[in-house]
């Protein structure tokens, strides 16, 4: 007997008993699913263009007459949730969106940018850590590619998944390697590669095996493990498949029929046949809808690749309705980057067959809006509405925060994002959020014939995008950090082709409104070099009806972390103006959070240098910037240190500090810089405003 097949008798068994319980035990049960927070399934394609699913984009060019794919499952989902249509990556290329992704952080504020492939994910807070912390099983499959550049084993790797949160890993590591879809077979222009599951190496026991199907198959095989053993644990998934992108190999085999428990791809875990789709050859099978159309053969294998994604996801979850866990699972679709154009030895291939980008300019490593703007839907039967749309710009750092909120925990202080819960269900008041992004890179944009004329060929360099009042400010090739964003309304004009900037006063103000938001809400980090470093950072343009002290709000609560506590829905036990940062506003000994906010009066432009130490858990922004992070691995009592460049006049701070049970009450926030001496931020320099002030403090 095979372990699917006894997996198969357990969930039967289960059943039955099910059928022998009391009327009472039901109640009981009913009362616990309630309090149960959902399961999360994060599904994350590579180089999925937004015009690459049927219900965004190909079931037009269907309509049209033209050339397309069909994603039925994909659709249908999208149908039974809401599809979010302005998502956007925190850079166009895979590293950075799924170190943003993981760290909750956009690309001011995380550690891997650029094209920092295979460098380590920092040691701090993640999707995985935190949901974890609230009692979450948490698994990986698919590909990793934060690991760290040293080391060559589970063991040395620095930041192997589970040593980021994860319980449970099966996948690739390397970034590189998750270019041959065939781990255990030398592909055109890839040599076989290693991959893992947990600390075992596997690779010499896939022969035959696509990774597409093998994702799908482990990613089953960990949730039905998951839910014989501890059905009452909700989990994690976050299923990282490494196509589409190249090279464009293809499945073996047709899919499997049916899906979830009993049909679909299934782990076999047999010697020489380690899924049910492993055959004698690879690389060989084009569906059949498009084997027979007038295509290149590498758009033939493109398509392919695509509807092998949407039939491993309709799998997936035709199996969480098997186990009747369909209705309490929450699930994220979505790509990191636009499309590509690389093949891998299969040919010249470029989006544009198809229109990968959509109805938009850009692909991979642009950051106009195809190559940033990413397909996606979520799903939660009975919780979010069917067939919803929203376009509110929203980003990857976001998800950490709306997780949390999920799973009734508080998001991280130094977390960039905000939950997108009231966006999907409807309920509570939606927060804005910030949709930031900062890349470099070489090349052009490609001139193909339908982009806009002033898009073709327009160099990469220094890029950057922020979304301010709805509109988003881009540049390219920054040569200079006084060099203008232009301005486009992406609701109305996703082509972007009406540049907004200089048009009227308000595009003036907001320009200038841009220029100094993006100096506000990120930090320099050395490993990436921007033209905009060495900016002090600007104070507010106005501030009115100060007061002397800052604001506070005192929270009775044992948190895990240092909070944010914009995340929370707690009222304070004590609020009121303190003249400095005084630990004897507090209200009890234990368990308690204090926020202070207002602003503090630079008195004049130049390097500012702040020091903070604490008990247990701080954290300190300025504007919107994370300057300090005492939190996670901090110790009791050692000192932090961040230097900033500050523009003469006020600059908005929050302070947040977290108390646990152990060691002497400390908080202490002290500053030297132009004509100051090291000492303590006090009563001289800190303010708050009764009124909110017009630049938005």
């Amino acid at each position: 007997m095979n372990k699917l097949t006894s997996l198969i008798i357990s969930f039967i068994c289960i059943a039955i008993a099910g059928c022998q319980q009391t009327a009472e035990q039901k109640a009981q049960n009913t009362n616990t699913s309630k309090q149960k927070a959902p399961n999360i399934i994060f599904i994350l394609t590579d180089d999925l263009g937004y015009g690459d699913l049927g219900i965004l984009f190909q079931n037009e060019r269907k309509k049209a007459g033209k050339p397309y794919f069909q994603t039925p499952h994909l659709d249908r989902l999208a149908q039974e949730g809401m599809l979010i249509t302005r998502h956007y990556v925190p850079a166009p290329v895979c590293a950075p969106s799924r170190a943003s992704l993981m760290l909750g952080l956009h690309q001011g504020h995380a550690n891997i940018r650029n094209n920092q492939f295979d460098k380590a994910l920092a040691d701090n807070h993640t999707i995985a850590t935190v949901l974890k912390k609230a009692g979450y099983a948490t698994g990986l499959v698919g590909k990793w590619g934060l690991q760290g550049l040293n080391g060559n084993s589970p063991q040395t790797w620095e930041a192997y998944p589970t040593k980021r949160g994860f319980d449970y890993f099966l996948g690739y590591v390397r970034h590189k390697d998750g270019h041959n879809h065939y781990p255990a077979h030398q592909a055109l222009e890839r040599p076989p590669v290693e991959l893992y599951q947990n600390n075992e190496e596997i690779s010499s026991q896939l022969k035959g095996v696509y990774t597409t199907d093998l994702f799908t198959a482990a990613a089953k095989k960990w949730i039905m493990e998951k839910e014989q053993s501890t059905p009452d644990q909700p989990f994690f998934l976050y299923l990282a498949y490494d196509t589409p992108h190249a090279g464009l190999q293809i499945a073996s085999s047709p899919y499997p029929e049916g899906g979830g428990v009993k049909g679909g791809v299934q782990w076999t875990d047999e010697k020489g046949k380690f899924i049910n789709t492993v055959t004698d050859t690879v690389d060989t099978y084009i569906h059949p809808d498009y084997a027979s159309q007038n295509w290149p053969e590498v758009q033939k294998r493109f398509a392919s690749m695509v509807r092998r994604i949407d039939d491993g996801v309709g799998d997936i979850v035709q199996l969480l309705q098997d186990l009747n866990i369909d209705e309490e699972t929450l699930i994220v679709f979505t790509s990191d980057n636009g499309p590509h154009k690389e093949s891998y030895g299969y040919g010249e291939y470029d989006p544009v067959f198809f229109d990968s980008y959509g109805p938009m300019d850009g692909i991979k490593r642009d950051v106009w809006e195809g190559g940033i703007r990413v397909p996606t839907f979520v799903r939660w039967p009975k919780r979010i509405a069917a067939n919803a749309s929203n376009d509110t710009p929203s980003g990857f750092h976001d998800w950490l925060s709306t997780f949390a909120q999920l799973a009734g925990i508080p998001a991280p202080a130094n977390t960039d994002g905000v939950s997108l819960l009231p966006l999907l269900t409807g309920k509570g008041n939606q927060q804005p959020g910030t949709v930031y992004i900062e890349y470099k890179v070489d090349g052009k944009t490609p001139e193909y014939e339908v982009f806009h004329a002033s898009h073709k060929g327009q160099p990469h360099g220094e890029m950057q995008v922020i979304y301010m009042d709805g509109y988003k400010g881009i540049r390219t090739n920054i040569e200079s950090p006084g060099d203008n964003f232009q301005i486009y309304d992406t609701k109305a004009d996703a082509k972007e082709t009406k540049n907004l900037a200089g048009t009227s006063m308000y595009f003036t103000r907001l320009q200038n409104r841009m220029k100094s938001r993006v100096l506000q809400l990120r930090r320099p980090d050395t490993s990436a070099v921007r033209p905009y470093d060495n900016l002090p950072v600007p104070a507010l343009d106005s501030v009115s009806d100060l007061g002397n002290g800052l604001q506070y709000q005192v929270l009775e609560m044992a948190t895990p972390w240092t909070p944010n506590l914009a995340s929370l829905e707690v009222k304070p036990a004590q609020a009121g103006i303190t003249p400095e940062l005084n630990l004897n506003i507090r209200t009890r000994e234990e368990d308690i959070v204090i926020e202070y906010t207002g602003v503090v009066k630079v008195p004049q432009t130049g390097e500012y240098t702040f020091y903070l130490q604490t008990d247990r858990g701080a954290v300190l922004r300025l504007h919107n910037a994370t300057l300090l992070d005492a939190d996670k691995n901090y110790q009791s009592g050692k000192e932090v240190v961040a230097v900033i460049l500050l523009e003469k006049g006020y600059h908005p701070i929050t302070l947040t500090y977290a108390r646990g049970k152990k060691g002497t009450p400390l908080l202490q926030l002290q500053w030297s810089g132009p004509g100051i001496a090291r000492q303590s931020i006090g009563s001289p320099q800190l303010f708050h405003q009764n009124k909110q002030a017009k630049a938005g403090l």
